[in-house]
């Protein structure tokens, strides 16, 4: 129950499924875990992750009360559906925002603490991060974009005294409101539900506390040797 016993850990997107997940596992593993989220009382700091100004002040008051960050976990973002024709210009840049622009403001701000010490930087990508779907433009691009920006970060971080890791997480479809959202959204959501089910060779959605386990890992000391990699939670989906 120690695999990160005094790691100081800021999570973004911490009132949603995921990021709760991960806050309760961190500190279930002995960490200190900073919660933070646009406009929630469930977080330690309102933060809106597209905003720099946000990122700043985020980032000041970690370093005025621990002067250390060992790990940050980017997990807030948002899931559209749209292809190429009816994705307006709007849409495309609220998403690619938050889950590109927020991910690259998190890294770039909290980078001067994650180095004090060393640390570990676990971005949240998708499954369509690595695959395409023509209903998902927009979440294609960002999360795509998280996956070569996390491969950049960590071949930087390499190069520093001490190191800075950093590696992305693809999950599936999982259980929660975000995908209940997009589901609900299409025109015969059960048959969407149970079709999304089908191409999941597992037979099931995944849980927010799975991905959870594998953002420990990848904060933990078990994973020294882990830097620049994606690491695929997708009950099967991708070895078709």
């Amino acid at each position: 129950m120690d695999r990160l016993k005094n790691k100081i850990v800021l999570i973004t997107g911490a009132a949603g499924a995921v990021g709760g997940a991960v806050a309760q596992a961190v500190r279930k593993q002995g960490g200190v875990a900073i919660t933070s989220d646009v406009a929630s009382q469930k977080a330690d700091h309102i933060l809106d992750v597209a905003s720099e100004s946000d990122w700043l002040r985020a980032i000041a008051d970690v370093a005025r009360k621990h002067d250390r960050l060992d790990g940050l976990v980017n997990a807030a973002g948002l899931a559209s559906l749209g292809n190429i024709e009816d994705t307006d210009f709007a849409a495309w840049r609220k998403i690619l925002s938050v889950n590109l622009d927020g991910t690259f403001l998190g890294c770039k701000h909290a980078f001067a603490l994650l180095k004090r010490k060393g640390g570990a930087i676990v971005n949240l990508s998708s499954v369509l991060g690595l695959v395409g779907g023509q209903n998902f433009v927009a979440y294609n691009a960002s999360k795509g974009g998280v996956r070569l920006l996390t491969k950049s970060i960590a071949l930087h971080g390499a190069r520093l005294d001490p190191q800075v890791r950093c590696n992305s997480v693809h999950p599936a479809f999982l259980e929660g409101p975000m995908v209940d959202d997009m589901i609900k959204k299409t025109e015969h959501p059960d048959g969407a539900r149970a079709r999304l089910t089908r191409d999941i060779p597992l037979g099931r959605f995944g849980t927010a506390a799975e991905v959870a386990e594998m953002c420990v890992y990848l904060l933990s000391d078990e994973s020294r040797f882990v830097t620049g990699a994606e690491f695929i939670i997708d009950g099967g989906l991708t070895a078709r």
